[in-house]
């Protein structure tokens, strides 16, 4: 399965892509798609750039599912419109390719790729580095995105399981449901049950 991680930003977007086979996970690409040189003022512009830069990207590498890191409000209400917005492009332009999308939020990232959900940038990046084998620190906008698609590769095996437990659960519910259904309306088990319930009537005995 190939994952194509994306960690949203107006200025710059970061992404990241990992096969996962069974349980190795292979670096495949990253880099980061930037939006700086366009005119500070024209959103639309720069909303368009990280449209057609995620569609490269996926027309490019070819992913199975990707995974988007979630966005949290902060003390500048505007960045975090902005912020919104960049993010909102970047999911429609995976949902044109035909992608699933998944979420996760920074906290979630952290535990998955470092252990917890304190971790600083530089942690990230070194682990990054060593889950992948990267010959160096990928940068820090890479590093989220790369560590998105882990998390999701991490999360998908789990997902799995359990679905694979309900799958379970259900297909032994559903045997034991048919059998009883299927004794219930057998013929010999009905006619042996009336003739139980029948009263005996004994003949009158004479004195």
């Amino acid at each position: 399965m190939r994952i194509l991680g994306i960690d949203p930003g107006l200025r710059t977007t970061g992404f990241g892509v990992v096969e996962k086979h069974g349980s190795q996970l292979l670096y495949v690409a990253s880099g980061t798609i930037k939006t700086n040189k366009q005119e500070q003022g024209n959103l639309a512009e720069r909303l368009k750039v990280l449209f057609d830069g995620i569609h490269e990207v996926a027309e490019r590498y070819q992913p199975d599912t990707s995974a988007v890191e979630i966005v949290f409000v902060n003390v500048n209400p505007q960045a975090t419109l902005l912020l919104g917005q960049a993010r909102g492009a970047c999911i429609t332009a995976l949902a044109t390719c035909n992608l699933p999308v998944a979420e996760y939020t920074a906290l979630q990232m952290k535990q998955a790729v470092a252990g917890h959900g304190l971790a600083k940038k530089e942690q990230v990046q070194e682990m990054v580095k060593r889950l992948l084998n990267l010959p160096g620190l990928p940068g820090p906008d890479a590093a989220d995105a790369l560590g998105i698609a882990i998390t999701h590769a991490h999360a998908g095996h789990s997902m799995a399981k359990l679905a694979a437990a309900t799958d379970l659960q259900r297909s032994t519910s559903g045997r034991y449901k048919a059998g009883r259904s299927r004794l219930s309306q057998s013929p010999r088990l009905c006619r042996k049950r009336a003739n139980r319930a029948r009263p005996r009537h004994h003949p009158l005995q004479h004195l």
